[in-house]
């Protein structure tokens, strides 16, 4: 795989380099062909502006009518003249494009004519011809004296040594890139192998790590990508060996868990069988007796009358605990405030007798979609709960309100603050996270109890502990209020 990596990378930047060095000559080819294309439109720009100047000279002087005679009499010394003033061949042409006179005609003997056709139709125009080791210039004009043509010039101009310098540029260029790219490229191997070989490594730690060995390491002494791609690989094994002490740790838990609930079954199984037993005894002497003994009577059946509403209340505890989220179809519109204030109302009292109050804040028309002996259920468990293990002489605070379609109930007292990793497990069957301080006959069920009720409604419940605060928030979606109200009505 690594091998594939390695040869990939290398094959791309060998495209890559292929097709940079392939436009950058082209470029610079373009770049200089541009270059002497301008260079010599300029020299041949100056060169007939000073070969126009010299004929205007001539025929002022002379004061020729006949100016196309007169240049056709002038060809030679005109030719000569402007051979030795420009140190360029010269040919001197009839306006028709007839040779009249050339400074070397075998330069102007040539097929190769398009400047001087031309130059015959008006226009000024030149020729490149290169030759191996020559490369020279034929520039043709048409002359002009006072509005009229009368002849035309050709001259043949050498530019062989800027044509040589440009190829000398160019091949130094060439070579320059080449070494260039072919040091790049040597250094983009060495590149690759020093982040393939380190993959490779990887890779292999990978493999061992799939077969199951956690005790891998790999050490590589860089601080770059690399090097932080190896640190996080150990961080990452590191994690992995921590998360399997964890999940070690939470088997264990599970066990301990099952453990305590099969004591708590034991418990509670006592706690059944001794109001059974209690029942059954007096039950026994009072049908031995009679009504014989009024006293006695009058005890037993008040013994066993209060004996089984303790036995009632925990049965019914057990199988809500057991219903969990069972389906309910028997869901209306409630009004959840109503039902809040009626139970305030009502625990007011208990809440006396441990002096304490309850305090109720609660906005109208707090519709949820609910059964409402499961709600009122649920709010005498967390008002239980709140005045149970709330500080004496302290006041409960109960608050009702809608906001953003959600109905949002929230119950805070003053109490002991609760640690983090007991209020994760308040929710829990059977936790008594303040079992010194608990009620007799309490086996941590109420809670348990209004999170099956709370989950069965689709609301969300949570409890926060700072600043001996305890505040237990509870959220429905609310119902439209039209549909609230006719329900209601």
């Amino acid at each position: 795989m690594i091998r594939r990596i390695s040869l990939k990378f290398l094959l791309g930047l060998l495209l890559i380099f292929s097709i940079s060095f392939v436009v950058l000559n082209q470029t610079v080819k373009e770049f200089i062909r541009t270059s002497n294309q301008n260079l010599i439109t300029t020299e041949l720009i100056g060169l007939k502006n000073n070969s126009n100047v010299y004929v205007r000279q001539t025929f002022l002087i002379n004061h020729f009518s006949n100016n196309e005679l007169y240049f056709g009499e002038m060809a030679e010394e005109l030719g000569n003249n402007l051979n030795h003033a420009t140190g360029n061949d010269v040919g001197v042409y009839t306006v028709q494009g007839d040779l009249l006179f050339a400074s070397d005609k075998a330069a102007f003997l040539q097929q190769e004519k398009h400047d001087l056709d031309e130059a015959i139709d008006g226009k000024t125009a030149y020729n490149i011809r290169s030759d191996e080791n020559q490369t020279s210039v034929m520039f043709s004009y048409p002359v002009v004296i006072d509005g009229s043509k009368v002849g035309l010039l050709r001259f043949s101009k050498d530019f062989t040594l800027l044509y040589q310098q440009s190829n000398r540029i160019l091949d130094i260029t060439l070579y320059i890139t080449l070494a260039i790219f072919a040091v790049a490229f040597l250094f983009s191997y060495i590149l690759s192998r020093h982040i393939t070989l380190p993959l490779g490594k990887l890779a292999r730690a990978s493999a061992e790590v799939k077969n199951g060995n956690l005790d891998v390491r790999i050490r590589f002494k860089r601080k770059d990508e690399i090097g932080r791609l190896a640190e996080t690989f150990n961080d990452m094994l590191d994690q992995i060996g921590q998360q399997m002490n964890i999940i070690r740790k939470d088997r264990d838990q599970l066990k301990e868990l099952h453990e305590q609930e099969k004591r708590f079954f034991d418990n509670i199984t006592h706690e059944l069988k001794t109001p059974l037993t209690s029942i059954l005894g007096y039950a026994e002497l009072i049908k031995s007796n009679g009504d014989r003994d009024p006293a006695f009577f009058e005890k037993g059946t008040n013994h066993i009358i209060e004996e089984s509403k303790r036995l009632h209340t925990m049965v019914l505890k057990l199988l809500e605990v057991s219903r969990r989220q069972a389906p309910n179809d028997d869901l209306e519109e409630i009004e959840a405030g109503v039902v809040l204030r009626d139970v305030c109302e009502s625990m007011a009292i208990r809440a006396g007798r441990y002096k304490k109050s309850i305090a109720v804040h609660l906005e109208n028309n707090l519709y949820v979609l609910a059964a409402q002996d499961r709600v009122r259920q649920l709010f005498i468990n967390l008002l239980d709960n709140a005045i149970k293990y709330s500080w004496a002489f302290s006041e409960i605070t109960v608050k009702g309100s809608q906001t953003n379609g959600k109905i949002q109930f929230t119950i805070d007292n003053k109490s002991d603050p609760i640690d983090a990793d007991h209020l994760s497990k308040l929710f829990e069957p059977f936790y008594l996270v303040h079992s010194k301080h608990s009620e007799k006959g309490s086996v941590g069920l109420g809670l348990s109890i209004v999170k099956s009720i709370v989950d069965e409604l689709g609301g969300s419940i949570s409890i926060i502990s700072q600043d001996n605060h305890t505040v237990v928030t509870v959220e429905f979606n609310s119902v439209p209020l039209t549909k609230g109200v006719s329900s209601h009505d």
